[in-house]
C-alpha cells in the first residue's frame, strides 16, 4: 500500500521529466516531387552563369571601351547586374500571386521566359541588345522565390535540413555546369571547326552556349508540365487576383467600432485564418527582417566575389588579373561549383545538426574576409612565379576550397527564413520579399565590384588592389550582422 501511495502524484511530485524527450522521428521527403524542383534549380545557375567565362572578351569584341580593357569592367558588371536589377522589379510579384493561385503556373512562366531571353541573348549582336535580353530574363523569372516556397511546404521541421541541403548542392551542380558550357562551347567555329564551320556561328560565335543553356530550361519546362503536383492549390482566380490583388488578403468587413477594439488588442493577426496569406506590412517584423537582412548582405558578397573573379581571371598580369582565356576560366569556376556541390552534400546536414544554422552561417560569412585577402597575393605570385607556377595553382585552388566552405552559409540563411514565415500559405510572399531585397543587392553587387576594380586599376588606388580592401571591410561588418541571429531557428526559440 505504501509503494501505492509513493507512485500516487501529489503536490510534491516533479510534473516535468529530468529526461529531455527523445527527438522527433524525420518525415520522408518526398522525393520525387523535390527531384523536381532541384531540376529547375539548375536552370538558374546554368543560364545565368554560363555567360561569365566569355562576358568580358564579348565586351571587348564589341568595341565598347574603345579598345580600352581597364574599362570592361565597367560594362561587364552592367550586364551581370541587368537580371538581378529588373528580377527585383518583378520577383516579389511572382511570389506573392504563387500564394494566391499556384505554385505550377508561375513556375512555368519563369522557365518559358529564361529560355526565351538566353536566345535572344546569344543572337545580341549590338550593347542594347545584351542589356534588354538580359532584362527580359529578369523580369520574366520570380522562380527563385518560389522554389524555395515549395520547399518550405514539403519539408517540416524534421526534415528541413536535409532538404535544404540538396538547395546548394545543386546550385553548386549547375554553377558547375554552367561555365563549363559557356567556356567550352563559346566560339564553336574555332573550337570544333569541322562540326560548326557555318557562316551563322561565326556571325554569332556564343549562340551555342546560350542555346544549350534554353534547351536545358524548356525540357524542365516540360518535365514540370506534366510531372509537377501543386502544392498549394489556387486560392483565388487568376484574373480576379490580377484586378484586385489584395483582394484576399484582407479579413471580412466588420464595424468601425469593432476594427478600432481589435488594433488595441492586437487581435487583428488572430481573426485570421492560420493558413491565410497576411499582408506584407505584417511580414516587416524582426524574425523575418534580420533572416531576410542577413541573407542580402551573403548574396552582395557572393555575387561581388562571383563577377570579379572571372574578370581577375581574364584581365592582363599587368592590371591585377590573371590573363587567362574562357576555357581556363570556365573550368576554374566550374570546379568551384563542383567542389561546392560536393562538400554540401556531405557535410551540410550533418554540420547543421552537430552545431546549428548560426554557427555555420557565421562561419560561412567569415571565410569571406581571407578570401578577398587571397587575390593580391596570388596576382603578386603570378607576376614573380608566372601565370603557371604551381603556387599559383595552390592558392587559386586554396580560394576555390574556401568558398565551398562559403556557400553552406545559403543553407543556413533558407532555414531561418522558412522558419521566420507567418504561416504556409504566406512563405511565398516571404520568399519574395527576401529575394526582391536580395535581387536589388545582386544588381549593385556585380556593377559596384568591377567598377570599383576598373576605378582602383586606373587609378592605382592601393596598388590596384583597393577593391579588395573596400570588401574586406564589407565582409567585417557583415560577420556582426550574423551575429545577432538567434541560436537557433525561429519555429524552435519565437514560436
Amino acid at each position: 500500500m505504501s509503494d501505492i501511495i509513493h507512485e500516487t502524484p501529489d503536490e510534491r511530485t516533479h510534473l516535468l521529466s529530468d529526461n529531455p524527450p527523445p527527438p522527433p522521428s524525420r518525415t520522408p521527403l518526398p522525393k520525387f516531387q523535390i527531384a523536381i524542383i532541384l531540376v529547375l534549380q539548375l536552370c538558374e545557375p546554368i543560364t545565368s552563369q554560363s555567360i561569365y567565362p566569355y562576358i568580358n572578351q564579348l565586351i571587348s569584341e564589341l568595341d565598347i571601351t574603345g579598345g580600352d580593357e581597364r574599362k570592361v569592367g565597367y560594362y561587364a558588371g552592367l550586364i551581370e547586374s541587368l537580371f538581378f536589377a529588373t528580377e527585383a522589379l518583378t520577383v516579389l510579384q511572382w511570389s506573392r500571386a504563387s500564394d494566391h493561385f499556384g505554385r505550377k503556373p508561375i513556375l512555368l512562366i519563369g522557365l518559358l521566359g529564361t529560355a526565351i531571353s538566353m536566345l535572344s541573348f546569344g543572337l545580341s549582336r549590338t550593347f542594347w541588345a545584351l542589356v534588354l535580353s538580359r532584362c527580359l530574363t529578369g523580369l520574366l523569372n520570380g522562380n527563385i522565390g518560389v522554389m524555395k516556397s515549395v520547399m518550405g511546404e514539403l519539408t517540416d521541421s524534421t526534415n528541413r535540413a536535409e532538404g535544404f541541403a540538396l538547395m546548394p548542392v545543386v546550385w553548386g551542380a549547375g554553377a558547375t555546369m554552367g561555365p563549363l558550357i559557356g567556356g567550352s562551347l563559346s566560339r564553336p567555329h574555332e573550337r570544333f571547326p569541322k562540326l560548326f564551320s557555318w557562316t551563322f556561328w561565326k556571325e554569332f560565335p556564343y549562340f551555342l552556349p546560350c542555346l544549350v543553356g534554353s534547351a536545358f530550361t524548356l525540357a524542365s519546362f516540360l518535365l514540370t508540365l506534366f510531372c509537377f503536383k501543386e502544392v498549394r492549390p489556387a486560392s483565388i482566380p487568376p484574373v480576379e487576383y490580377l484586378i484586385h490583388p489584395t483582394s484576399s488578403q484582407t479579413i471580412p468587413k466588420r464595424r468601425h467600432s469593432d476594427q478600432i477594439l481589435d488594433l488595441c488588442e492586437g487581435t487583428k493577426a488572430q481573426e485570421r485564418k492560420s493558413d491565410d496569406p497576411v499582408p506584407l506590412r505584417e511580414l516587416l517584423v524582426w524574425p523575418i527582417l534580420i533572416s531576410v537582412s542577413n541573407y542580402v548582405v551573403l548574396a552582395f558578397l557572393n555575387i561581388a566575389l562571383c563577377a570579379l573573379l572571372p574578370l581577375f581571371l581574364a584581365m592582363p598580369l599587368e592590371i591585377g588579373g590573371l590573363d587567362l582565356d574562357p576555357p581556363a576560366i570556365g573550368y576554374i569556376i566550374g570546379s568551384y561549383g563542383a567542389g561546392s556541390a560536393i562538400f554540401q552534400a556531405f557535410y551540410f546536414a550533418k554540420a547543421v545538426r552537430k552545431f546549428g544554422e548560426k554557427k555555420i552561417f557565421m562561419c560561412g560569412i567569415s571565410i569571406f574576409l581571407p578570401v578577398f585577402c587571397l587575390f593580391p597575393f596570388i596576382n603578386k605570385a603570378a607576376l614573380a612565379l608566372g601565370k603557371d607556377s604551381p603556387v599559383v595553382l595552390g592558392l587559386v585552388l586554396l580560394l576555390l576550397s574556401l568558398l565551398a566552405v562559403m556557400d553552406m552559409a545559403y543553407g543556413s540563411i533558407f532555414m531561418f527564413i522558412t522558419a521566420s514565415s507567418p504561416n504556409k500559405r504566406s512563405l511565398g510572399a516571404t520568399n519574395g520579399l527576401s529575394q526582391t531585397t536580395v535581387s536589388i543587392a545582386r544588381a549593385i553587387g556585380p556593377a559596384l565590384s568591377t567598377s570599383l576594380f576598373s576605378y582602383c586599376v586606373q587609378n592605382n588606388v592601393l596598388g590596384g588592389y583597393g577593391v579588395y580592401a573596400v570588401f574586406v571591410c564589407l565582409s567585417g561588418m557583415a560577420l556582426y550582422l550574423a551575429s545577432l541571429l538567434p541560436e537557433k531557428v525561429w519555429e524552435e526559440s519565437h514560436r
